[in-house]
């Protein structure tokens, strides 16, 4: 490419590319034993995992892949090792070639092969473990297994790969912990052999994990139907006319439902939603099987689809209800403040008018109180120029108290009315305002 050291590439470039090429499928040949393994190990224990399955290379006396962190393969072709870490489980799937007994392919597991105190040590619990053997067509009974290998009533078989396999299996946790997958080779490429292996343990590993949101929905369903009552109860009492006192209850009620049904949502959404993931990723590796009906056995699709789905389905509705119980909670919720805010305008409203009386009625006493204000000062004042008269009366000049008393008093009367109207408007303007 000209002038490619002109060009600067994201940091990020390489890794996201290199996504497309991780976790390549395994080559096998007929015929196989498999075994899988899948622990729920959660998602903070991604270095633990790394490091013990590094252990179980090195215990192998293999050499552990670079620097790989979520995926490795090594092994020879006497055992293979296939690890795989993932959001919340990790996974070991080990391969044995050579000869397999047709009449017990699950007699032996390739687990036998590893350490025991490396398999006791492994971090997290067992979630999904099979077995998985690959054989050639004619070390096959004829007609598929027999009843001592799978339970033949619940099998579940089908071609697959555009007829270069056939598929058997039961979904039965056998007495040794494993379902048990029965595949015969009609033309399987080694390739095309890793990657049937591969989808048919993915699917019983995302089937599991996928019911682990049917157990919570199944656990939650009591619950929401009380958490149901208790609103129908409320919204009932909500149509009845209440005091103050009452509403505030119900709705302290409301608003405790509405807290312990976001708690619910919050301890399950990360279930629910993981559940609907791995629902799309069994449903998908199912069509990538591309099945085609095999006598009188029912395919794995639809086995899946009679048993898995409902199941599905369940988790969907329970999901759902919690979803909708949350919205009429909120919606009970608003109704119900409403009611109480117009309640309390209401209450506010009759407050201002009994305000607006007393003022007035202050008012009106104020008035009285300075018309009464008025006469007994112009009275003192009077009395004032009264005595004020008499004494000049006395020192010898010819004034006549009385007259001059009577005489002042119209003078001193409007004098005070003005002197109070001046120290009311005074006062007023002195007043602060509401801020606006």
């Amino acid at each position: 490419m000209p002038h490619r050291d002109l060009l600067i590439d994201h940091p990020d470039r390489h890794r996201l590319n290199d996504e497309l090429h991780a976790r390549p499928f395994a080559q096998l040949r007929t015929p196989v034993r498999a075994s899988y393994l899948a622990f729920l190990t959660g998602e903070t224990s991604a270095e633990a995992d790394r490091l013990h399955a590094m252990r179980l290379a090195d215990e192998l006396g293999q050499a552990w892949p670079g620097d790989a962190r979520d995926f490795a393969i090594f092994g020879d072709d006497q055992l293979r090792v296939r690890w795989e870490r993932h959001t919340e489980f990790t996974s070991y799937t080990l391969f044995s070639g050579g000869m397999v007994d047709p009449s017990a392919p699950f007699g032996d597991s390739v687990l036998d092969q590893v350490p025991e105190a490396w398999l006791a040590a492994c971090p997290g619990r067992v979630i999904v473990a099979t077995q998985v053997a690959v054989l050639a067509p004619e070390a096959m009974p004829d007609g598929g297994p027999d009843g001592q290998l799978l339970e033949l009533e619940n099998t579940a078989a089908a071609r697959v790969s555009g007829g270069a396999a056939s598929v058997y299996t039961d979904f039965r946790i056998r007495p040794d912990g494993a379902v048990r997958i029965l595949v015969a080779d009609h033309g399987l490429k080694p390739r095309q052999a890793g990657r049937l292996v591969q989808r048919l343990t993915e699917i019983e590993t995302y089937r599991t994990l996928a019911m682990m949101g049917f157990s919570e929905a199944r656990s939650l369903g009591p619950r929401l139907s009380y958490l149901e009552r208790e609103l129908a109860k409320l919204t009932t009492a909500m149509t009845q006319p209440g005091s103050p006192e009452v509403d505030r209850d119900t709705l302290t009620r409301l608003t405790e439902l509405a807290a312990e049904v976001e708690q619910i949502a919050a301890d399950r959404s990360y279930r629910f939603a993981a559940t609907r993931a791995y629902r799309a990723l069994v449903d998908r590796r199912v069509e990538e099987l591309r099945e085609q009906r095999l006598a009188e056995w029912q395919t794995i699709g639809e086995f899946l689809d009679r048993r898995f789905g409902p199941a599905m389905r369940t988790v969907e509705a329970v999901a759902s209800r919690q979803t909708q119980l949350a919205d009429r909670v909120q919606r009970a919720s608003t109704l119900l403040r409403t009611r109480v805010d117009v309640a309390l305008e209401q209450q506010n409203q009759h407050l201002l008018q009994s305000m607006d009386r007393r003022a007035d009625a202050q008012l009106r006493l104020q008035q009285t109180v300075e018309g009464l204000s008025v006469v007994a000062i112009s009275y003192y004042l009077v009395g004032l120029i009264l005595y004020l008269g008499k004494a000049a009366k006395a020192a010898g000049l010819p004034i006549d108290p009385e007259l001059a008393a009577g005489l002042a008093l119209p003078l001193v009367l409007l004098s005070v009315w003005r002197g109070v109207k001046h120290l009311r408007e005074a006062l007023s303007r002195e007043e602060p305002h509401p801020p606006a």
